[in-house]
């Protein structure tokens, strides 16, 4: 499966009514078309997945956990709270819905949020989808996802997996590696860190691979995939495989920044990362993010599914990459303020 061609200068999304609000009713208009439900639209995948369904002229709703967020479609998605403590509540909110698309997931455990409490949201979320009688649920998962991995991250997406295959809903599941756009934390913070220090270091030899998806490319794979029926599983990888290294490399040469880089020990590596986590108020990285990256699993032997160059978009973005830190605990934390671009 392909995605079509896109243009890659950032995120397309419909004007916000001045009128309208966060978690406002859909009008009239809407109640009679189908109703596709997203989690998190106000974020990152999930918006662009709502912008191609609004494209498509389907209803859209979206459950959040940040009902209060500014709603960047309007009166065009109502905004209801996940309820995962109240699974009639949530039953009721996915009622009428054709299709689901998941992307609940947390990045790394922490004092407010961890991957066993998100393992059993979405085990609630899908058994309040099957009930609910969605026809069809889109999940995004990872890459390289095992259910015995001792890397939580990779478990979790493992075992859910699993139970969404025994759901008995029809399904389809996205494994992206590493997503870029302008929402990104990843890209937009090795470019930060380029901009910033002298030297960059990776861990080891820096010679394990990565294959990006431009984010976009991934909604467009989700929304293509809840017109199916069958069961399927999309390794959801760009056009471009690289290195860490030669991802650094790339990055800082298109931002004008090129600097040394240095291996260092994985150990040392994450005591960096926690250093400089103290300094932002923030998670760089885990010890466990660095041990699946060395060991490949941000890697896949498939065809590209996405068709939007990494090293194209950098093109077109480079001037406002890495400008400003991107911080995963500040989204986290702050559940009023708009999800935009670092950059912008």
């Amino acid at each position: 499966m392909r995605a079509s061609g896109l243009r890659s200068n950032g995120s397309t999304f419909p004007a916000r009514s001045s009128a309208a609000s966060a978690g406002r009713r859909p009008d009239s208009a809407m109640v009679n078309r189908e109703l596709h439900v997203v989690t998190g639209a106000f974020g990152y995948s999930g918006r662009y997945i709502a912008s191609r369904l609004l494209r498509e002229g389907v209803a859209v709703k979206t459950l959040t956990n940040s009902p209060d967020r500014e709603n960047p479609f309007g009166g065009a998605v109502e905004a209801v709270p996940f309820h995962f403590e109240d699974p009639e509540a949530l039953f009721s909110s996915l009622r009428g819905a054709r299709v689901l698309y998941n992307t609940y997931w947390v990045r790394f455990h922490y004092r407010e949020f961890g991957f066993e409490e998100a393992v059993r949201n979405t085990t609630i979320l899908f058994q309040a989808a099957a009930r609910a009688g969605v026809e069809r649920i889109v999940h995004v998962s990872i890459s390289n996802p095992s259910s015995d991995s001792d890397l939580e991250y990779f478990r979790g997406k493992g075992i859910l997996e699993e139970r969404l295959a025994a759901s008995g809903v029809s399904y389809a599941i996205l494994r992206p590696t590493v997503l870029f756009g302008r929402e990104d934390i990843l890209i937009n913070n090795i470019a930060w860190l380029l901009r910033k220090f002298p030297l960059f270091c990776v861990f080891g030899d820096g010679r394990y691979r990565l294959q990006p998806i431009y984010v976009g490319d991934l909604a467009d794979l989700a929304v293509r995939a809840g017109r199916e029926r069958r069961d399927e599983v999309i390794e959801a990888i760009g056009p471009e495989t690289y290195t860490f290294r030669e991802l650094v490399e790339l990055i800082g040469g298109k931002i004008g920044a090129r600097r040394p880089i240095a291996g260092i020990p994985p150990a040392l590596g994450a005591i960096v990362g926690r250093m400089l986590g103290l300094l932002l108020r923030d998670v760089v990285i885990t010890r466990p993010e660095i041990e699946g990256l060395m060991r490949g699993l941000l890697h896949v032997d498939a065809q590209p599914a996405g068709t939007t160059r990494l090293s194209d978009w950098l093109d077109e973005n480079a001037g406002r990459l890495g400008i400003r830190y991107a911080s995963e605990l500040a989204r986290r934390r702050d559940r009023r303020a708009s999800y935009t671009s670092p950059s912008t």
